[in-house]
């Protein structure tokens, strides 16, 4: 089994514009240990502000009566033992300490000998072992560091193998890796040291975090670090949700995370981070599990062709058939059978057309939407008397709006234009004057509410309901439309067929 730590609240929180409030670290601390599984969870830098002393120190509270204190990292630098004093007053037990991982970065940042960097390392490491303190060890910008300047690396890791530290730590610090260089450069160093533990820590600079993370696993680090959705600075880290699925399915490595919880986890994330997952990000984005072409869900009903091993279900999450202009009779079924709805092979085709015609003005259609669909679609009639044939609308600031309506009653058509207060006030004032024109009685409204159908991600449909007098009887038409006064015409439409029987 690999280890899986997860850097969101450090390195995730490097992210521009991501600062977690202590309340929030708290809760991701929990959610990441208790619900989703994680076996390390590093949760800040040493000596950064005293509000991050008091959040750790909260935290590691929780930890220590909670029996996961060894779960819980600091980020601690080398600085004459203050970064582990700060780590011990906290109430923590282990450092992640920051060393040098390339000959540059020794050189040219410290402006120091790879010498006098050993003896640095080797007299904080010490310290830690006396203060009862964990090391793990960060080598920064290792990647750069093994394959400019190996000897160094080799010279470093030479004497600090004999050091009371748990683990190496591999970051390819600025993400310059590829799943070949990865492969090539973390199996020296696993064949060169085969007794130590490494990690290996990814950034994704060129978006290869979760695949060199891949690489690096099956060469044999013994961890893997990860964040929430990918976050960390510029371009993120190896996200968690996917390394995951990679491991289980095309590794066939165990570990302790429990998938169902990924989704709600990296929700919580979203939030607190304020950075939107992509709809399109795997595994935990909008769009992943949710099939548009009708061909797929055709494919679905005939023994599942078009699945492969990700599963909705093993993460939290469900498969969605969306409604829109692609979709065909398939993908209306399946959302249909999912709400327990049975239709003729008739009205199935009748909704099937108003769907893709609602589909050509707006992306998405929900599922949540349909049943509004469906009783709009079923209430109409192919023996209409009258039918609205076409309308146009004017709307221009600081003048009145105008509408011009055409119609056609029992074979005929009849056009007028008329201002109004609004648009759908202008269409009346042109209908009833066509009404006026030929004699024939209207109707008086009572009552005009517009609704939003509870598809909860999109606005695709606008739900209007008129309510209206005649003949001193009362009754209701609703219209449903991308447009709030197109689906008011379409109610108009119905009431004014109604009336003709009435």
């Amino acid at each position: 089994m690999i280890e899986i730590m997860d850097t969101t609240l450090r390195d995730g929180e490097q992210t521009s514009g991501v600062s977690f409030s202590t309340h929030e670290k708290m809760s991701l601390a929990h959610l990441l240990i208790d619900e989703l599984g994680v076996n390390r969870v590093e949760i800040a830098s040493a000596r950064v502000s005293n509000g991050e002393f008091e959040t750790v120190k909260r935290i590691a509270d929780w930890a220590l009566s909670s029996g996961n204190i060894e779960k819980i990292e600091i980020l601690g630098f080398i600085d004459k033992g203050a970064s582990l004093r700060w780590i011990q007053d906290a109430g923590c037990q282990t450092i992640n300490l920051l060393t040098k991982g390339s000959y540059k970065h020794v050189t040219e940042q410290l402006r120091k000998t790879p010498e006098e960097h050993l003896a640095d390392i080797t007299q904080e490491v010490t310290l830690a072992q006396e203060m009862g303190i964990t090391v793990n060890l960060y080598l920064e910008d290792w990647s750069n560091g093994i394959i400019d300047s190996e000897e160094y690396v080799y010279f470093l890791m030479d004497s600090l193998q004999h050091l009371p530290i748990r683990r190496f730590m591999l970051p390819d610090t600025l993400g310059i890796l590829t799943p070949h260089t990865t492969w090539r450069n973390v199996r020296r160093m696993i064949t060169r040291y085969p007794q130590l533990h490494f990690d290996f820590h990814a950034h994704n600079d060129y978006d290869l975090a979760v695949a060199n993370t891949m690489v690096a696993a099956e060469v044999g680090v013994k961890g893997v670090h990860v964040t929430m959705n990918g976050l960390g600075e510029r371009a993120g880290n190896a996200t968690l949700s996917s390394v995951i699925a990679v491991f289980h399915d095309q590794l066939k490595i165990e570990t302790s995370i429990r998938e169902e919880a990924i989704n709600r986890v990296s929700r919580v994330a979203e939030s607190y981070s304020g950075l939107v997952i992509s709809a399109n990000q795997p595994i935990i984005g909008g769009n992943v599990f949710t099939q548009c072409a009708g061909i797929h869900a055709d494919g679905d009903n005939k023994n599942n062709l078009y699945y492969n091993e990700l599963f909705p279900e093993r993460f939290g999450r469900i498969r969605e058939y969306a409604l829109g202009k692609l979709s065909g009779k398939s993908n209306i079924s399946k959302n249909i059978q999912a709400l327990g709805i049975e239709l003729s092979e008739e009205d199935m085709q009748k909704v099937t057309t108003r769907v893709i015609e609602l589909g050509d003005k707006k992306e998405l259609i929900t599922q949540s939407d349909l049943p509004f669909i469906i009783s709009d679609v079923l209430k109409q009639t192919d023996k209409r008397k009258i039918r609205i044939i076409a309308y146009a609308f004017s709307l221009t600031k600081g003048l009145r709006a105008t509408a011009t309506v055409k119609i056609e009653i029992d074979g005929k058509e009849y056009q007028h234009t008329a201002p109004g207060d609004g648009q759908y006030h202008a269409f009346s004032k042109a209908l009833w004057k066509i009404y006026t024109l030929l004699g024939k009685p209207k109707p008086e409204l009572t009552n005009y509410s517009v609704h939003i159908p509870p598809g909860g991600r999109t606005d695709a449909l606008v739900q209007t309901l008129i309510s209206w007098r005649f003949n001193g009887k009362e009754f209701k038409t609703q219209g449903l439309d991308a447009d709030q006064t197109e689906a008011a015409v379409i109610a108009t439409e119905k009431m004014l067929n109604l009336i003709e029987d009435l």
